[in-house]
């Protein structure tokens, strides 16, 4: 199928109360791993590259290239979207879109409702004249972000109502209480969350989905979350099984040796989340 637009997948994720994953990737060997997975396990997949790393792993045009290299020798045929995660200026945004990513969002959780708003329409605005969907943030969401540590703000009920009405994004990052990086015990207000969800049709995603339990994603995804993003599982996961495998083999020194055994690890917490999320088998109904 290739690369599709990210709003497809979720409204239908939302109407059959699943999620999609968002996996980021932060290098080479991600990107098989996350489409190998997906594809084993027939599920719709949303392929991550965080502004901040855009430009170590060759820049828009590259990655582009990259995934769409990917797709064509493995042979996927579930569907994909290549999406840039917490970009915070209109021209990363337009960059991303005009390279031919299919999916942008702009965040703009620093800035005022209005200028949040205005910011954002204008993202719109030029992504849906490319079938390009667009995703914000209202609220901050805690933890480590780009590399510096980020102030957790709940975000109002009724602004994420207006926002969303305002500026017709298609997906909307609501931050409730969660935290990029590692959980100590996550406290999502999920009041809010499916006040929101009651008010708006727009699919709402949690941002900082790594480290929470099969049960709590449960509870959090029907009541309203229909994309969850995930980086830190992943991460921690290559980190650790390269860490042992040296530990173990001291004398290999080959790079595609040790960062195959990463990758693998990768795969297996890609295919794990997906059978959480509930995404399992979702490509069939897609295709």
């Amino acid at each position: 199928m290739g690369l599709v637009s990210m709003d497809v997948l979720l409204r239908n994720a939302r109407a059959d109360h699943y999620a999609v994953g968002q996996f980021n990737v932060n290098g080479l060997e991600w990107f098989e791993a996350v489409l190998r997975a997906a594809q084993e396990e027939e599920s719709p997949v949303i392929i991550g590259v965080s502004d901040r790393l855009v430009d170590y792993l060759g820049g828009f045009r590259a990655i582009f290239q990259i995934v769409t290299s990917y797709i064509k020798r493995m042979e996927i045929v579930v569907p994909c979207v290549l999406h840039l995660d917490h970009a915070h200026t209109f021209e990363r945004c337009a960059e991303a879109v005009d390279a031919g990513f299919t999916s942008v969002m702009i965040d703009g959780s620093h800035l005022s409702l209005e200028e949040n708003v205005e910011l954002t329409t204008r993202v719109v605005h030029y992504a849906h004249a490319h079938q390009v969907s667009v995703e914000a943030e209202v609220g901050r969401v805690g933890g480590i972000e780009n590399g510096e540590v980020s102030d957790m703000k709940n975000a109002d009920p009724d602004e994420c109502v207006e926002f969303v009405k305002r500026t017709g994004v298609d997906a909307l990052a609501a931050a409730l209480g969660s935290v990029h990086g590692f959980y100590e015990n996550p406290q999502i207000d999920i009041k809010a969350l499916k006040y929101i969800s009651e008010k708006i049709s727009t699919p709402l995603v949690l941002h900082g989905g790594s480290g929470i339990s099969g049960s709590y994603l449960a509870e959090v995804i029907h009541a309203g979350y229909s994309k969850v993003n995930v980086n830190t599982d992943c991460a921690i996961a290559w980190r650790d099984t390269i860490k042992h495998y040296l530990e173990e083999h001291p004398n290999i020194y080959e790079p595609h040796t040790i960062l195959h055994k990463g990758a693998e690890a990768i795969y297996q917490v890609v295919r794990m989340k997906i059978r959480e999320f509930g995404s399992k088998g979702k490509a069939r109904v897609l295709l």
